[in-house]
């Protein structure tokens, strides 16, 4: 007799489990089935499980394929149960392809295909709260949003959309999933929408999005325009639709943990914040290359300037753009200085000038630093007069990070999200707003940097 074993959470119970399971039955004579815990599900980093344990048992009994069901709850058990039970073949889904090759020294081990469409008429008859996502891009944000979606329930990546057809064809091969090249086609296939393409994309692709009935996740920037993020948000509310923007760093339970903190009057009223986020970009990446839209603020002032909207808000006094620019007027390094009411802040970032990146938060009673990476908010201090009283704070960042704002996007649409620290919609307009501003003094400071023969301005 052979036997197969797989493992799996198995939430929300849906057509691509069901087809994952009767083709693990088909590889021998007995399947056997884990079904991880919930602590086990949360330390491996998967978020927004929805049944209980012995809901997601009774779904996998209900398929008639399992002959016996155990549970999986700690790293290492897989090894051990294949010696315990016997087994003959591992399998699971070829999302996992190459993560389980260690196992080959105890059984064979067989990725099954992933199931490419998930059937909407099937998940209206069961009542599911399953949403299949479409992407639209297919550059490197878009590589990692797919492994860290398949870590948030709820969602299954259906397809991906991109007018090139062979970039669209090369991205869906690699992960499985389906390419579009009619976009009508694409919208009838899914429910959501992550936008990852290029910034001066975002606006006709959220619109057209939000016009086919779609709600929407889309990378920061959202828009380079003021008036473009409000009509695009007032379109999402006349229609019922979330439209959200994909700020990581917004949604990661570190960053939150920062905010409640200093907003706390742990270190009195807030003065003072620095934001810095620089990386040394490749020569010939979009960012170096695209003089209409490329640059380090377009490309991380979002970042940097995220402390600035939450701790002291959109209402600023005044707000001066410097920046180091190549031969081409595009800004390698820029630094962003802001004065409200009762505070100052400055917000650095680059792409081809390398600082010391931190976050640091100065109170009347004391100061928050946060070393870089801190947009990957996982470790932080708080200062005091007193050099001896320091406290030190930890959270957990898993992955690349992307996997909170989808939960969080879901929980929107689900209705019960909770934005107190998220990004709000008047911080997203803010946002858009400053970057037209700057992008409307870069095109000025341009046309003297040509004229006069300088690299800086």
């Amino acid at each position: 007799m052979t036997k197969v074993i797989t493992y799996g959470t198995f939430d929300l119970l849906h057509e691509g489990h069901y087809r994952l399971l009767k083709r693990a039955k088909e590889l021998g004579d007995y399947l056997i089935v884990g079904v991880t815990t919930e602590a086990y599900d949360k330390a491996r980093g998967k978020l927004n499980v929805v049944d209980s344990l012995v809901t997601r048992i009774e779904n996998v009994k209900k398929t008639g394929f399992a002959d016996e069901i155990i549970v999986e709850e700690s790293v290492g058990q897989k090894v051990n149960d294949i010696r315990k039970y016997q087994i003959d073949i591992f399998t699971v889904g070829s999302d996992w392809v190459g993560v389980f090759d260690y196992l080959q020294d105890y059984c064979r081990v067989v990725y099954l295909e992933r199931t490419k469409n998930i059937s909407s008429t099937m998940l209206r008859e069961q009542n599911s709260p399953i949403h299949r996502v479409g992407i639209i891009g297919t550059g490197r944000i878009a590589e990692r949003f797919i492994p860290e979606a398949k870590l948030v329930s709820g969602v299954s990546t259906q397809g991906v959309y991109n007018p090139h057809r062979e970039s669209a064809e090369r991205f869906a091969r690699k992960w499985e999933i389906n390419a579009y090249e009619d976009v009508e086609k694409f919208y009838d296939a899914i429910d959501l929408v992550y936008i990852a393409s290029p910034h001066e994309t975002h606006y006709g692709y959220i619109k057209a999005a939000l016009e086919h009935g779609k709600h929407v996740l889309c990378e920061k920037p959202m828009v380079l325009q003021k008036a473009q993020a409000e009509e695009l948000y007032a379109s999402a509310r006349e229609k019922q639709l979330v439209l959200m923007e994909g700020i990581k760093t917004a949604y990661c339970p570190g960053f939150h943990k920062l905010l409640g903190i200093a907003c706390s009057g742990t270190i009195g009223s807030i003065r003072n914040v620095e934001a810095c986020f620089t990386k040394l970009e490749q020569t010939g990446r979009r960012e170096l290359t695209d003089r209409a839209y490329g640059g380090s603020f377009t490309e991380l002032g979002s970042y940097v300037m995220l402390p600035v909207l939450k701790l002291f808000g959109k209402d600023y006094e005044d707000i001066r753009f410097d920046s180091i620019c190549d031969e081409k007027g595009l800004d390698l390094f820029t630094k962003v200085s802001l004065r409200y009411p009762a505070g100052i802040a400055t917000a650095t970032c680059g792409l081809g000038v390398k600082s010391e990146g931190r976050l640091l938060v100065a109170g009347t009673k004391g100061y928050i630093v946060a070393e870089a990476p801190w947009w990957k908010t996982s470790y932080f201090e708080v200062h005091y007069e007193d050099p001896g009283r320091v406290e030190k704070y930890s959270e957990t960042f898993l992955g690349d990070g992307l996997r909170y704002e989808i939960s969080d996007f879901l929980s929107l649409i689900n209705g019960n999200g909770d934005r107190a620290f998220q990004l709000t919609q008047g911080e997203s307009i803010g946002l858009a707003g400053m970057m037209e501003r700057f992008l409307e003094k870069r095109v000025v400071d341009t046309e003297r940097l040509f004229r006069d023969g300088q690299t800086e301005v």
